[in-house]
């Protein structure tokens, strides 16, 4: 008779209203939707882990504004690599760094200093095709020392000086860019005393290697091209921050910055 009152165990859960509330029907049901206490420790582990990282993130942001700070007064200038805007290998930023009456002359510098990797590239190109029709591999290698050194060189060596409005990095543009221009005037003639003389594309060995390869000569005509052109635009460049550096009264403080350091380093070896 008791089995009458007993329950059957294949009847359903008992029923939950769906519309209860969400604790009740969570409990009732076995879910974690209502609250439980697994799902509440879930939760504060999860806050306590972004707790952490944001508080990690900031003590990183604190100590690189730190350092950039520390650079700053140590008179370091940090760069931030922007050009070329795909894959970015230099620093390039005329409009905000760059006075606006000097913005015009720094782009006819920016402009030589493409026109000098365009020419080395093209050498590259030139002594490849001579070294194909047998002129050796020694030229191949020492056009490759040439741009890998060269376009590096020049933009350490005198571009970024000329970013700076300062006395001292004008004299040293002006030693720098002498070399420079000394270079792709040499390197457009190309004779053979100093350098491999077929491993620069001038109009010696263009007229040498065209009357036996054609298509290599073809290409040594056109590197002497590109050398005479960026030789014309350099002796401009030159002449207009001479001018600038002339007109402003950089030659007399560089004069004046001379004279302090000479007096100075007199004093510190008397005493």
């Amino acid at each position: 008779m008791a089995g009458r009152y007993e329950r059957n165990p294949y009847d359903e859960e008992e029923d939950v209203n769906p519309f209860a509330d969400p604790g009740v029907r969570g409990r009732a049901a076995g879910s974690s939707y209502g609250g439980g206490p697994f799902y509440m420790t879930d939760l504060k582990r999860r806050e306590k882990e972004l707790q952490s990282r944001e508080a990690e993130l900031n003590k990183r942001e604190k100590e690189l504004k730190r350092r950039e700070e520390a650079a700053a007064r140590a008179g370091i200038i940090i760069e931030e690599k922007n050009w070329p805007p795909f894959f970015p290998i230099i620093h390039h930023d005329v409009e905000n760094e760059i006075p606006a009456h000097l913005q015009r002359l720094q782009y006819f510098a920016f402009a030589s200093l493409l026109g000098l990797a365009g020419s080395l590239f093209w050498n590259i190109i030139a002594v490849t095709a001579a070294w194909i029709e047998g002129e050796g591999v020694k030229i191949w290698l020492l056009s490759i020392i040439y741009f890998i050194s060269g376009v590096p060189g020049a933009y350490v060596l005198w571009y970024r000086a000329m970013r700076t409005d300062s006395a001292l990095n004008y004299g040293w543009f002006f030693l720098f860019y002498l070399l420079h221009l000394g270079f792709v005037i040499y390197s457009a003639v190309a004779p053979p005393i100093i350098f491999h003389g077929k491993s620069l594309a001038g109009i010696l060995p263009a007229i040498d290697i065209i009357s036996e390869h054609a298509v290599a000569g073809i290409f040594y005509f056109i590197g002497f091209g590109l050398f005479t052109v960026e030789s014309l635009l350099s002796v401009w460049v030159i002449q207009e921050v001479y001018t600038y550096f002339r007109g402003s009264g950089k030659a007399a403080e560089m004069k004046r910055e001379a004279t302090h350091g000479a007096m100075r380093a007199a004093i510190s070896s008397s005493i």
